[in-house]
């Protein structure tokens, strides 16, 4: 089977069973861009799964799936702190085996990045302008 390929198209439909059949999987592709099968390591208060899978590369075997509450506006600050440390390879046990060490300093309830919004960071300068705007001259 291996000479002809075979192999291959019946892990393709493995993948597809394993991501909940043809629908589930378009909606997955359509969300992540990408289909991966995986055992679920465990999920946090905002619903977000963790998965892992040993098969796959460094660096790629490790993925959140965010929750279908943020529909396609997630983003990585909704991955909470705890997790964060397992997702960047900081500690290989995940918080739902050992309790995290909370600081004072990170907030716990993780907010959207506020860029492109009217909270985003501008640095106020004091220093001259570089370039200056062309005013066109005026008529008297």
């Amino acid at each position: 089977m291996a000479f002809f390929g075979l192999d291959r198209v019946s892990r393709f439909f493995n993948l597809i069973k394993e991501n909940g059949g043809f629908r589930q999987s378009l909606y997955k592709l359509y969300r992540q861009n990408d289909l991966k099968s995986g055992t679920l390591v465990g999920t946090d208060k905002l619903g977000n799964k963790y998965y892992e899978n040993n098969e796959y590369f460094l660096g790629r075997n490790r993925w959140v799936i965010y929750s279908p509450s943020l529909g396609t506006d997630f983003d990585g600050s909704a991955v909470s702190p705890a997790w964060f440390g397992w997702l960047h390879y900081k500690t290989d046990i995940p918080p739902t085996q050992k309790e995290h060490v909370q600081y004072s300093y990170i907030d716990t309830t993780p907010s959207p990045n506020p860029t492109g919004t009217n909270k985003a960071y501008i640095p106020y300068t004091t220093g001259k302008p570089k370039i200056q705007a062309w005013v066109p001259p005026t008529r008297s």
